[in-house]
């Protein structure tokens, strides 16, 4: 079989098998090199430019690496397993929206992005006569061997392992470093459930306390949850005004989604709403903030400017939701300096629920495999962790608004 390589800056070199190039070849993968790895956060971490693309590839360099170390130690794998296995973590992201995660609802309601993945990935096996039946079982978790979904989506799956080394390296946050290669050298297979060897432990648990300083300081990290905001509240804007049918420049794929009402059961393999979305990525958006910077709507204009420039929303924190005195405050100051209504003010003002938590019981937990070759989940053995609060869901509020002082220099 003929295979290529290409040079990651995470992994080193990723050989690339002959099947597996070309699923990259398809237009619905190649959209992913046009769609940031994590959205907006380049505004806090200039180096965060990667894409989903180089995600996907690293993802599968990974599994490739996990399922050779499991045959290794003698868990049976067949080829047809093998490249099952890679072509369903290589497309477990290919239904993301724009900028990833930020955008997943504000165009469609009622679907996630995983569902749109799954939909994506019948219409490639399709385009390549039912080559990607099992991958497509391994990705639901309706496969017999349940540890190939485990490696896809679990609590230590080589989605998680790519991502968070992938993003410390390119953001800098040196907190995030984890040891990969270590993890998968120490998986192994137990009762048909993926597990970590019990000399694995202190990776894991340098695994978990990276994952939670990551979400804090990169994921949910104020000025990029400020300008998420900015974001949505201008998209939201421009959809209003679409249905107002006040005309936007647009390209083809947004207009779609801006002048239609576009609700998850359009949504169909060789269907208009699939197809429009496959076309979708974060130039399209750009290109429209560019002009409707100079929009006659104040509002629209102030939002594209404000994030093109990089004036993003001023953020307070809150432990528990702001009251509603707190939030009319804030509003009251933005109208005081702007003169905008009741209506366009809700703009400029958002109440951010951010939750996490580090660690799961949730789908079966992390198991270890201890050396009398019974399973344990990792809470029983490690002697560092405090899992009370690992497990716990932290939540904070965040009060986004638009600071009214760069009113005046914007009018300028």
């Amino acid at each position: 079989m003929r295979t290529k390589i290409i040079n990651d800056p995470v992994h080193g070199f990723v050989n690339i098998p002959e099947f597996i190039y070309d699923i990259i070849e398809h237009r619905f993968f190649q959209r992913l090199s046009r769609i940031r790895q994590l959205g907006l956060t380049y505004m806090v971490y200039p180096g965060a430019q990667h894409t989903r693309f180089l995600h996907s590839l690293g993802a599968m360099h990974l599994m490739e690496e996990a399922l050779t170390t499991l045959h290794n130690k003698g868990v049976a794998i067949s080829k047809e397993e093998k490249e099952a296995a890679m072509a369903a973590i290589l497309l477990h992201d290919v239904g993301h929206a724009p900028f990833s995660h930020v955008l997943e609802s504000t165009f469609v309601s009622g679907i996630s992005h995983e569902e749109i993945s799954l939909l994506m990935m019948k219409q490639i096996n399709k385009d390549f006569g039912g080559k990607l039946d099992m991958a497509i079982e391994i990705f639901q978790d309706k496969y017999p061997r349940h540890f190939f979904h485990q490696l896809i989506s679990g609590q230590l799956d080589v989605d998680r392992l790519d991502y968070l080394s992938r993003d410390c390296y390119f953001t800098g946050v040196v907190e995030g470093v984890i040891g990969a290669e270590r993890i998968i050298k120490m998986m192994n297979v137990a009762d048909d459930k993926l597990c970590v060897e019990m000399k694995g432990i202190y990776s894991i648990e340098k695994f978990l306390i990276a994952r939670r300083m990551m979400y804090w300081q990169v994921y949910l990290h104020k000025a990029s949850i400020a300008a998420e905001q900015v974001l949505i509240s201008l998209l939201r804007r421009a959809i209003y005004l679409a249905k107002q049918g006040e005309e936007l420049f647009a390209s083809p794929s947004l207009r779609y989604f801006l002048y239609n009402n576009v609700e998850a059961d359009s949504f169909d393999i060789y269907s208009s709403s699939l197809e429009n979305y496959a076309r979708f990525d974060d130039s399209d958006i750009y290109s429209a903030l560019k002009v409707w910077q100079c929009h006659k709507d104040n509002i629209l204009s102030l939002l594209s400017e404000s994030l093109t420039d990089r004036r993003l929303f001023k953020v307070k924190f809150f432990d528990h939701e702001p009251s509603q005195s707190d939030v009319d405050e804030i509003k009251k100051q933005i109208q005081s300096v702007t003169n905008f209504s009741d209506d366009e003010v809700e703009y400029l003002c958002r109440v951010v629920p951010v939750t996490s938590k580090a660690y799961s019981l949730k789908n079966g937990g992390l198991n270890i495999l201890r050396s009398d070759g019974n399973l344990c989940d990792v809470s029983e053995v490690s002697d560092i962790l405090d899992f009370s609060l690992l497990s716990k869901q932290e939540r904070k509020y965040y009060l986004c608004y638009y600071d009214s002082r760069q009113y005046f220099s914007t009018q300028m």
